[in-house]
């Protein structure tokens, strides 16, 4: 079993930066996927970026050049560096580890982060 759990949120100003953290525990057998989904009011669940077992990120389009997905193996933590933060941004962000072998996903408990003046 895999636990996530997130930090990290808060209430920033557009053109402020804040960092998520995704702390992992359980065993997670590659090769996995971890990543980040967000979720407005009223809105889908969408993808934002994710980090692949040997380092292969992907962006979504309208985080391109601001956000940056890491992780920390030695901690078992995945981080998304938010730059530029923008109203639009406001939602809750959740944590995500697909597992390929037996195609399992866990998702965390999701963390606010709101961009308001």
């Amino acid at each position: 079993q895999v636990q996530l759990v997130e930090s990290g949120g808060g209430l920033v100003q557009p053109g402020g930066s804040l960092r998520l953290s995704c702390a992992a525990s359980g065993s997670i057998f590659r090769p996995y996927v971890m990543g980040w989904y967000r979720q407005a009011p009223g809105k889908q669940r969408d993808l934002v970026a994710t980090i692949t077992s040997t380092d292969i990120t992907n962006y979504a389009d309208s985080v391109k050049d601001r956000f940056t997905i890491s992780r920390d193996n030695a901690k078992n933590t995945v981080y998304l560096q938010m730059n530029s933060l923008k109203p639009d941004d406001t939602a809750v962000y959740y944590c995500n580890c697909y597992v390929r072998i037996g195609a399992t996903t866990y998702w965390g408990q999701g963390t606010q982060v709101t961009v308001s003046s």
